[in-house]
């Protein structure tokens, strides 16, 4: 039985997709225009036994027809779709629009899971998006060479208060600290921009504490973190991260933490 994956924009799904191929499994691409990197579909062919289709944000109608032709009935969202296009710049198809109708708010959680419950009306289970992955989340403790000052630690004490509070909120799940006080809270314009908000209102010596959500649906909206975010980090000049270990996509690991110890940024993987 084939796999479905729904891709959305960075190397997630292509990780997604290299580690089903490697397991055995023929994969259908259901592909988010404008939202995947157009590169992957090349890439996805070179890997063979995988069925590419792109369509437009929106047309979750012609997803689920794609993944039913297919033969699908499990399938793993990956990869970010912008949510502040739900105010411009999505036509839905009746079948979302079903969706969005009946929804009380537009958070992540709400629109993701109303949409799981649809495809699981139409024989499509959503899977855990870290089923396949389990090797890249996050290990407990310190990850790179240098292990958090005390300033570092206090930070993080005060700022995990706050992000587990907005993250159960599901506003956002990163918050930037700088002696203990909130400088930048990422809402829906995501982890880099809120980070680079941050290190324009304070400047450096930030901290960035990036959470799990307290009831974190593995299906989808799992931290993510990669060489992007410690680019973002030295841009603004923040210095430590900290992750929730088992919680967390480290994409790229090495590369990761020799991009974060060569940046001087300090990376901790938090116990919950």
């Amino acid at each position: 039985m084939p796999l479905g994956l729904i891709a959305g924009n960075g190397t997630f799904p292509f990780l997604i997709l290299r580690a089903a191929r490697q397991l055995g499994h023929d994969v259908v691409v259901v592909a988010v225009e404008g939202e995947a990197f157009p590169e992957l579909e090349a890439l996805a062919r070179d890997l063979g036994r995988v069925q590419w289709t792109w369509i437009p944000l929106g047309h979750l109608g012609a997803c689920i027809k794609t993944f039913k032709a297919a033969g699908v009935t499990r399938a793993i969202m990956a990869g970010q779709v912008k949510h502040t296009k739900l105010f411009g710049g999505v036509l839905p198809d009746l079948t979302l629009l079903s969706v969005l109708t009946r929804l009380t708010s537009k958070n992540t959680d709400a629109l993701i899971a109303a949409i799981a419950d649809v495809l699981k009306d139409h024989g499509i289970t959503l899977m855990d998006s870290t089923e396949l992955l389990s090797d890249l989340l996050a290990a407990p403790g310190v990850l790179t060479r240098t292990a958090p000052t005390e300033a570092m630690l206090a930070d993080f004490a005060f700022g995990y208060q706050v992000a587990d509070a907005v993250a159960g909120l599901d506003i956002g799940q990163t918050i930037i600290v700088k002696d203990r006080a909130v400088v930048a809270v990422e809402a829906m314009e995501g982890t880099d921009a809120a980070v680079a908000r941050a290190g324009a209102l304070a400047g450096a010596g930030a901290r960035v504490v990036k959470v799990a959500k307290p009831r974190q649906d593995m299906r989808f909206d799992v931290p993510v973190v990669g060489v992007a975010t410690i680019t973002a980090m030295q841009a603004a000049g923040a210095d430590a991260l900290s992750i929730d270990a088992g919680k967390t996509l480290v994409l790229d690991g090495a590369a990761f933490l020799d991009a974060a110890n060569a940046a001087g940024v300090v990376v901790v993987g938090r116990t919950r």
